[in-house]
């Protein structure tokens, strides 16, 4: 295995957050991202790109001259595959074929076509690796990390509040809670889904788009979803239960808006693995609740199941995220 270099973490840190770049538009692929890192300098990068290919290894190394690479090290989110497509070369075998001085790798392919064959065939061309295991390579590759281990989409819950948890008066007005600010980072955060779930009832009572509305990002809108045990309307898929999700073909990221109960069944059936909260200062009172019930025996079950990751302020409105804890 490769030496260790006290930053290669910080220039990890660098490739997951390029690899947002890849998301959604890479699907069913992983997005991934490399560097080319030599001298403490960034000499080339590179993406997954549009529809999977080409794969971030091979945007990374196009047309850097040899011995640019030679002297450098390569940094990749994912394992390197190590299986042949029509699509394109095994990036392992583009990695070998370039001879980077030493490569680093964020997190290892659960996907059986590499698992291990990857940095298995660099290293037998004599070519340093060092695998991090790092959390934000990680965090970069969850829709496809859990689809992998899980066989599911990785689940973003969106819920918009007041300060008292309520989405809506209690005659269902809803419009609006939140301010413009937060409805533009819901609806950037829709373009960074493959799909968009809302219950049947919010479904049938606000008819909603579900769509993407900023400017130069329409196209980036994601395919809509509908729990309910009804037939499926036109142009949108219906599942019947939250474990449903499993069926959703090419989606590795599903953001799921409500309402109540909609929220309730994926939180007890533990298929929310992020929490988006966006709360407004404002207290309703007698309203509808953000979440139906969840069937709690006792409040020990409640505990240590969310960590935030982040919190920011949204115009008037706060913005928290929460990363369910799991082994």
């Amino acid at each position: 295995m490769a030496s260790f270099a006290p930053d290669d973490h910080d220039w990890m840190a660098a490739a997951a957050r390029l690899a947002g770049r890849a998301r959604p538009l890479a699907r069913p692929n992983p997005g991934v991202a490399a560097l080319l890192v030599a001298d403490g300098r960034v000499r080339a990068r590179g993406w997954t790109q549009p529809g999977g290919r080409p794969h971030a290894e091979a945007s990374a190394l196009a047309g850097i001259a040899p011995e640019i690479v030679q002297a450098a090290s390569l940094y990749v989110t994912l394992e390197p595959c190590a299986h042949a497509s029509a699509r394109g070369p095994a990036c392992a075998d583009l990695i070998v074929a370039a001879r980077p001085a030493r490569v680093v790798i964020g997190q290892h392919d659960p996907d059986p076509r590499t698992a291990g064959k990857g940095i298995a065939r660099v290293e037998a061309a004599g070519i340093p690796v060092r695998l991090l295991d790092d959390p934000a390579a990680a965090a970069s590759l969850a829709g496809f990390l859990t689809r992998q281990r899980h066989g599911r989409p990785h689940v973003t819950l969106k819920l918009a509040m007041s300060l008292d948890g309520c989405i809506a008066l209690a005659d269902g007005t809803s419009q609006w809670i939140t301010g413009e600010a937060a409805r533009a980072h819901v609806h950037a955060q829709r373009a960074r889904h493959d799909a968009i779930l809302v219950g049947g009832g919010t479904w049938r009572a606000d008819q909603p788009r579900l769509d993407v509305r900023l400017p130069g990002l329409e196209g980036r809108s994601p395919a809509r979803v509908v729990l309910t045990r009804g037939a499926a309307p036109a142009g949108v898929t219906a599942i019947a239960a939250p474990q449903d999700i499993a069926t959703l073909e090419s989606v590795l990221y599903l953001y799921v808006e409500g309402g109540a109960a909609t929220a309730a069944a994926f939180l007890a059936a533990d298929l929310v693995d992020v929490l988006h909260l966006y709360r407004a200062p404002i207290v309703i009172g007698d309203g509808l609740r953000a979440i139906g019930p969840l069937g709690l025996g006792d409040l020990a079950s409640a505990h240590g199941r969310w960590r935030r990751a982040q919190c920011t302020q949204l115009g008037s409105d706060t913005f928290e995220a929460y990363v369910r804890t799991r082994d």
